[in-house]
């Protein structure tokens, strides 16, 4: 099958480096319309000379979310064809005992992942219900199915919680044509924070780390990439709410 995306409007959040950057370029080269949002930074910039239609968006402030989703439907004339819920991360965070997590702490971690995502969500299911289809991949991460590497209660809180979103959202916006799904990828160094994160876990610690992935690599972006194109292409148009482990096999 020659997969394409000829002319669909793909909207992609946290596109400006690591898995997201990789998802938009590749859904580009396969010929979609791709618009991007992510912090405003150099990253921005970067990200637009690879053909993404980039903005400046904190996705904290969910009326600021679902304005981005508006803008791309007036530049598109029409509705997302497929919304992919990248945006996430530790904000900076480190593992620190669970009675000494501020409340800002826990709210920017669950505002970033989880609440980004329904709000995004929220804004483009409206016009997709209207034209009968539309797909939605939220990326989760290992760290929604167990206890994360990290440590950081809120990160892992908020990953299941973007899983119980995508199977509930599979279920409520089926019968309009939609399909929610969710690639979870295991531990891929992809950006500062989680290349910092390999880098601080030593020779004998990343050594141990990759002996308990059954294909004894790390995976890449372009790995993640793929998988969130199978469910935004054809092959995958009966299959909804439903999370994809994609680390390795561990």
């Amino acid at each position: 099958m020659n997969l394409r995306f000829d002319d669909a409007v793909v909207a992609v959040s946290g596109a400006g480096h690591g898995l997201g950057r990789c998802i938009a370029e590749s859904f580009a080269r396969l010929g979609a319309r791709v618009w991007g949002c992510g912090p405003d930074d150099a990253s921005i910039a970067e990200a637009a000379r690879a053909g993404i239609a980039m903005a400046a968006v904190d996705l904290a402030d969910r009326r600021a979310a679902a304005a981005w989703i508006a803008r791309v439907e007036h530049e598109a004339g029409g509705p997302v064809s497929v919304l992919v819920n990248n945006a996430g991360g530790v904000a900076g965070q480190v593992f620190q005992p669970v009675e000494t997590v501020s409340d800002e702490d826990w709210d920017r971690v669950l505002a970033i992942n989880l609440n980004a995502a329904f709000a995004l969500c929220r804004a483009a299911a409206p016009r997709m219900k209207r034209a009968g289809r539309g797909r939605i991949v939220n990326i989760s991460s290992g760290a929604g199915l167990q206890a994360s590497l990290t440590g950081i209660q809120s990160y892992c809180s908020a990953k299941h919680a973007v899983v119980g979103l995508t199977r509930q959202l599979a279920h409520e916006l089926g019968p309009h044509g939609i399909t929610v799904n969710s690639v979870a990828p295991g531990f891929i160094p992809s950006n500062p924070a989680s290349n910092a994160q390999w880098d601080g876990y030593g020779e004998q610690g990343q050594r141990d780390l990759v002996a308990r992935i059954a294909l004894r690599r790390l995976g890449t972006p372009q790995d993640i990439a793929d998988a969130v194109l199978f469910f935004a292409g054809p092959l995958a148009g009966f299959v909804n709410g439903q999370v994809l482990s994609v680390d390795g096999g561990r």
